[in-house]
């Protein structure tokens, strides 16, 4: 099933070092085939520290992203792409404690939109600091603010979270379905401005249940959803955190 967030808030901080480059992300759809414009890093994750962990304690460590082509994920039936033909997956299924991050930055992003879409999979496993778990933020580096964040594992929200994500329970995968968000730079005066994006994925501590998320349509206009279902309605949120994206979930 597949569900949007059209977000009216902007997605949060993380200093990780990046290539920068000039008014727009690069290959933000991954439509090149690759991770071309994109930095990964990655390495394992054995409960310290507490998440949500800084994704710059793996920076150029060994990422395990995946460009996907088409297909549906195999717990939750979802598109593993939104729109056009290919999307990437941070992290993957086999939960052998492995974390793998992906981060991107531009300099002087002069469009009034930032949008991007996301879907998180989360193994069902203990509590919110010891389960697997996916961050993703967006710093605005000008400023050095912090916007808005996402961190959740699949027991709660374990970071400020924003609220807005409706998780569903396949089986013992949670899934937040695909989430369009939307960053309003209008609003935040923050037109021109430099940004960094990050995201981490995370296996549990202990090796026994796995979390990954994909990421397609990084740019300044909504990303087309293809083949996607679209649902009937859309929630417009406001800006900043908003309160805990779902309940514990039962380990």
């Amino acid at each position: 099933m597949i569900k949007i967030r059209h977000v009216a808030a902007a997605i949060a901080v993380i200093g990780l070092s990046s290539p920068a480059f000039a008014d727009t992300f690069v290959n933000g759809g991954f439509e090149n085939g690759d991770l071309t414009g994109w930095t990964g890093g990655g390495g394992t994750w054995q409960g310290s520290p507490l998440p949500p962990v800084n994704p710059s304690v793996y920076a150029g460590g060994t990422p395990n992203n995946t460009i996907m082509s088409g297909g549906v994920d195999p717990f939750t039936g979802a598109n593993r792409v939104y729109g056009g033909s290919y999307s990437v997956r941070v992290n993957d299924s086999i939960n052998n404690y492995s974390v793998s991050t992906l981060t991107q930055s531009v300099t002087n992003y002069t469009d009034t939109n930032i949008y991007f879409a996301w879907n998180a999979v989360l193994e069902a496993s203990h509590g919110l600091t010891d389960s697997d778990y996916f961050s993703l933020t967006l710093v605005d580096n000008t400023t050095g603010n912090t916007l808005v964040s996402r961190a959740y594992s699949s027991a709660g929200s374990i970071g400020d979270g924003t609220s807005g994500v409706t998780w569903t329970n396949y089986s013992g995968w949670y899934s937040s379905g695909w989430v369009v968000e939307n960053i309003d730079l209008v609003a935040l005066n923050a037109v021109g401005h430099d940004f960094t994006l990050t995201l981490l994925a995370s296996d549990c501590p202990y090796g026994g249940h796995a979390g990954y998320v994909y990421l397609d349509g990084f740019g300044a206009v909504t990303p087309p959803s293809g083949s996607t279902p679209v649902p009937g309605a859309l929630a417009l949120l406001g800006i900043g955190a908003l309160g805990l994206g779902f309940t514990r979930r039962k380990s």
